[in-house]
């Protein structure tokens, strides 16, 4: 019991807690970044140059 009580305390302490709340936001911020680019800036970007599909974009860096 000693040990469960012991994390309980740890964990409540505030640094677990407060990085827990950092990753789900950092989660959630880069799944709206994301859609942002794909959805909102990419197609404008693609008109503008043609048509380009960005999907199909790729860069191979040389053997060495």
């Amino acid at each position: 019991m000693s040990l469960i009580q012991d994390f309980k305390e740890f964990a409540m302490r505030g640094n677990v807690v407060d990085m827990a709340v950092g990753v789900i936001m950092g989660g959630a911020f880069g799944k709206i970044v994301s859609s942002l680019v794909a959805d909102v800036l990419t197609p404008p970007i693609g008109y503008l140059t043609g048509g380009i599909k960005f999907e199909n974009l790729a860069y191979k860096f040389p053997k060495m």
